[in-house]
C-alpha cells in the first residue's frame, strides 16, 4: 500500500506528519509521501517524509480570500502550482495509490479528483461553531441552521462518496452530527494533542513565584510581525497591572522565522537582552533568547514550543493552531483582532465560537492585563475552562487510533 498525505497549511502540516509517523508502522505500508497544497512542508522535510510535486510560498502565505490577496497569488503563479498538483495527485490516484487528505475542502477536493480511494481528516470544522451540547448557539444564523451543520451540503457529498474510506473529524459532537447523515465517520480524537502531557485542572501560582505567559503570534509572515507588535502592547497592559509581580513571558515563534525583527521589537519596547539564560525550564539556552524589563522577563524561543505551552500558565494569541494545542492543555487564553488576512475580527469571532469558554475575546491589546485580573481571580471559570479543554480537544492518542484506523478499516 502506498500514501500519499495531502494538507493545505502548517498546522494542517504538523497534524499529517503526526499520522504519517503513526502509520510507518505498518508493514503493509510500503511508501508514505506528501504534497502540501499551501507553503513549502517545513514539518514534513523534518520528519523526514518525502515531498513530491512541486511546492512554494504564496504571497498571502494561504489566505487569499479577498481579492487583493488573491490577485498578489494569481501574479505570482497560484494556477500553475495547482495545475502541477491536480497532476500529480491524479497521477498518484491512476496508478493505485491511497490518499489522506488532511485539513479542509481543498485537499478533499483534490483527493476526490484523484479518481483513487482516499479517507479525509477535517481539521478546519467543528459543530461547535453553530452549537453545544445543548443545541444551536445564539450566534448562529437561520442559513447555518437550515443548512444543517458546519459541514455544508457539498462537503457532505464529498465525503459521502463511495471513494471516501472514512472521515475522521476533531471531536465528538461533529461525529454525532456528520452521523446523521449516514457518512463514514470516525470519533477518535484530535491528533492535535498528541505530543502533549494534558491535565485537566489549573492552579496559578502563588504571588512569591513568576506568573508564566505564553506568547503566540501565529505562523504566517508578515501577519506574525504585525501580530507580535500588537502583543507587545498586551504584554505592557500586564505590566501596568501586575507592576509588583515577577512575570516570565514565553514567546513561541514559528522554527522558519527569522527572530532578529521580533528581538529589535522587544528592543524598541525598553527590553535588554540578557546573555545568560538563568532559567531552568527545559529551554536550552541555544534555543531561547532572554530579554528582561524590570520584573519582567520574555525568552523568545524557536525549538522548545510544546515545553512553552506546557509550562505557561495563560496566553495571550493571535494563532489558529496553536491556540488549540493551549485550550486542550485546559488553559485560558486572551485574544484580540489583528489586520489579517488570517487573524481578523471575524477569524477570532469564529475562534471563539470554536473554543467556548476558554477564549476569552478582547477589542484592543490594552485590554488585557485587566481581563487577566478578572481570569486569576475566578476559580470556578477556571475550572470550567480546565474542563472544557478537553471536551473540545479531546485526549492525547489520536493519530495512532486514526492510523489503525486507516490500515485495518479503511484501506483493507
Amino acid at each position: 500500500m502506498e500514501i500519499l498525505v495531502i494538507s493545505n497549511g502548517h498546522g494542517e502540516d504538523v497534524i499529517a506528519v503526526s499520522i504519517a509517523e503513526a502509520l510507518r508502522q505498518f508493514p503493509e505500508i510500503t511508501k508514505i509521501s506528501a504534497l502540501p497544497l499551501v507553503g513549502k512542508g517545513y514539518a514534513y522535510e523534518k520528519a523526514n517524509i518525502p515531498i513530491i510535486g512541486t511546492v512554494k510560498t504564496m504571497p498571502s502565505g494561504g489566505f487569499n480570500q479577498d481579492i487583493k490577496q488573491m490577485g498578489r497569488d494569481l501574479n505570482d503563479g497560484l494556477l500553475t502550482l495547482t495545475y502541477h498538483q491536480y497532476q500529480i495527485i491524479k497521477q498518484w490516484g491512476k496508478n493505485g495509490g491511497k490518499i489522506l487528505a488532511v485539513g479542509d475542502i481543498l485537499p478533499l477536493l483534490f483527493a476526490w479528483l484523484s479518481g483513487g480511494e482516499f479517507a479525509f481528516v477535517g481539521t478546519a470544522k467543528s459543530e461547535y461553531y453553530l452549537r453545544d451540547e445543548t443545541g444551536w448557539l445564539a450566534s448562529t444564523s437561520l442559513l447555518e441552521r437550515w443548512l444543517g451543520s458546519m459541514y455544508f451540503p457539498w462537503e457532505r457529498w464529498l465525503i459521502n462518496r463511495s471513494a471516501c474510506c472514512g472521515v475522521f473529524v476533531r471531536d465528538s459532537l461533529t461525529a454525532k452530527i456528520l452521523g446523521e447523515f449516514s457518512i463514514p465517520v470516525y470519533d477518535l480524537g484530535n491528533p492535535m494533542m498528541d505530543h502533549f502531557s494534558v491535565n485537566p485542572s489549573l492552579t496559578f501560582p502563588p504571588e512569591t513565584e513568576p506568573l508564566i505567559i505564553l506568547l503566540l503570534p501565529g505562523s504566517r509572515m508578515p501577519e506574525a510581525q504585525n501580530n507580535w507588535q500588537l502583543i507587545l502592547q498586551a504584554v505592557d497592559s500586564i505590566k501596568a497591572v501586575f507592576s509588583q509581580r515577577s512575570l516570565l513571558f514565553l514567546a513561541a515563534i514559528t522554527p522558519s522565522f527569522n527572530s532578529i525583527p521580533f528581538q529589535e521589537d522587544l528592543v524598541d519596547n525598553s527590553w535588554q537582552k540578557e546573555w545568560i539564560n538563568t532559567y531552568n525550564l527545559s529551554i536550552p539556552d541555544e534555543q531561547g533568547i532572554l530579554f528582561s524589563r524590570e520584573q519582567e522577563r520574555l525568552i523568545i524561543s524557536q525549538q522548545a514550543y510544546q515545553t512553552c505551552l506546557q509550562l505557561s500558565h495563560i496566553g495571550i494569541a493571535m494563532a489558529g493552531t496553536a491556540t488549540e494545542q493551549f485550550v486542550g492543555l485546559g488553559k485560558p487564553v486572551i485574544s484580540f483582532p489583528g489586520n489579517g488576512p488570517q487573524f481578523t475580527q471575524k477569524f477570532a469571532q469564529n475562534q471563539t465560537r470554536l473554543l467556548g469558554c476558554s477564549v476569552t475575546l478582547v477589542d484592543r491589546p490594552q485590554e488585557v492585563g485587566h481581563t487577566l485580573t478578572q481570569l486569576i481571580k475566578d476559580p470556578k471559570k477556571l475550572k470550567n475552562i480546565a474542563d472544557n479543554g478537553q471536551k473540545r480537544l479531546g485526549k492525547p492518542g489520536a493519530a495512532q487510533r486514526i492510523a489503525n484506523c486507516v490500515v485495518n478499516e479503511c484501506f483493507n
